[in-house]
């Protein structure tokens, strides 16, 4: 079965819900993983399911079919996980191509307001640009919303800032290029798997899926607005981009699929398939109870270093110079970014997990 036929699967039902501590049985931690901003550990089933994929491509025992079904099964839970329709949604690998995408329908002379400390990859594909006339005014994170005006074109934001997590005013953002007749284009790598975001308020959405969604690396998906599928060149297209994949293997003329799917890459097989049973796993806990335990873990390191609650699940404090070297000799793993130390609660952290860190770091 090709897997565009996967794209009319339903939500799991009450039934297979999981809770936290039943979702965290899954995960086999051998450090205090405090860096899921850097890439997060795959649950069970994920990894399960990569190792027999492995398997069966040393030994030749199948074609890509079946991989191939863990493409459409992915792309339907991520849609299902976001609001928005599978249809909607195209597969890739990284985001920067589809940033750059967005980027080159952008007119000569356009002009794109982003987030002066925002990651390179939204950033340098639409900087890129500049060569061509398009305009890139970059303003501090807080002052986005108020900067967007009746000049603007595109307005693009992580909606989680990968340095130290702060959140984006997604509603005041939405809310100001609306009213300007502006494009939104959001990042979420930082944000999906454990924020709830409906990516149907945007014009376009991307993440990656090796971070906070669970998966391996190899995996991104990019929701385009359907209004706004027809002002898009498929720049990346090939044999994956047409409607019918396998009926297109040679030869033209052109004939892409009616969907988001016209901007398919060509999928890194066996990472998706680690992929679809991870967001499963997220769906079963559900989004939101995800969100609350990762704030929650959040919020007690926090505390535990005399911080005031926030609302992110990224903590990036300042820290002593030894700090780095208490952490690692304690076990505990985090990423040094934007001259601090960062750290990210998500699925796999316990409570306790949170004492071993606030211990090394006393």
């Amino acid at each position: 079965m090709w897997e565009v036929a996967l794209t009319d699967r339903r939500p799991t039902d009450a039934a297979s819900a999981l809770s936290i501590a039943d979702a965290q049985a899954l995960f086999s931690p051998e450090t205090v993983w405090l860096n899921t901003a850097s890439y997060g550990l795959p649950p069970r089933p994920a990894w399960e399911a990569l190792q027999a994929a492995a398997d069966e491509w040393r030994h030749g025992r199948c074609g890509f079919d079946g991989w191939d079904r863990s493409v459409g099964a992915a792309r339907a839970t991520w849609a299902r996980l976001h609001g928005v329709a599978a249809a909607d949604v195209a597969v890739g690998a990284q985001v920067s191509p589809f940033t750059g995408l967005v980027g080159t329908s952008l007119r000569a002379g356009a002009r794109v307001l982003s987030a002066e400390e925002d990651f390179t990859s939204l950033l340098f594909p639409l900087l890129a640009q500049e060569a061509r006339g398009v305009e890139v005014r970059l303003v501090p994170l807080e002052a986005l919303a108020a900067a967007v005006d009746g000049s603007t074109d595109l307005v693009a934001v992580s909606a989680v800032q990968s340095a130290d997590g702060r959140l984006a005013d997604l509603d005041a953002i939405s809310s100001a290029a609306r009213h300007h007749g502006a494009r939104t284009f959001i990042d979420a790598t930082q944000a999906a798997g454990w924020l709830p975001l409906d990516a149907g308020r945007f014009d376009y959405v991307a993440c990656g899926g090796y971070k906070w969604l669970l998966g391996p690396r190899g995996t991104a998906f990019f929701y385009v607005a359907p209004e706004r599928q027809e002002e898009l060149t498929p720049h990346l297209a090939g044999w994956y981009a047409g409607e019918d994949p396998m009926s297109v293997l040679y030869g033209g003329p052109l004939r892409l699929a009616a969907d988001a799917r016209r901007f398919d890459v060509s999928p890194v097989w066996l990472s998706w398939v680690g992929l679809a049973p991870a967001l499963s796993v997220l769906e079963r806990v559900g989004i939101a109870a995800v969100h609350a335990h990762d704030l929650g873990l959040a919020n007690a390191f926090r505390a535990g270093l005399g911080l005031p609650p926030g609302d992110s699940a990224i903590v990036s404090p300042e820290l002593g110079e030894d700090a780095g070297e208490r952490l690692r000799r304690a076990g505990v793993m985090a990423a040094g970014r934007g001259g601090r130390l960062r750290f990210s609660f998500h699925l796999s952290t316990r409570e306790a997990d949170v004492g071993r860190a606030l211990a090394a770091l006393a």
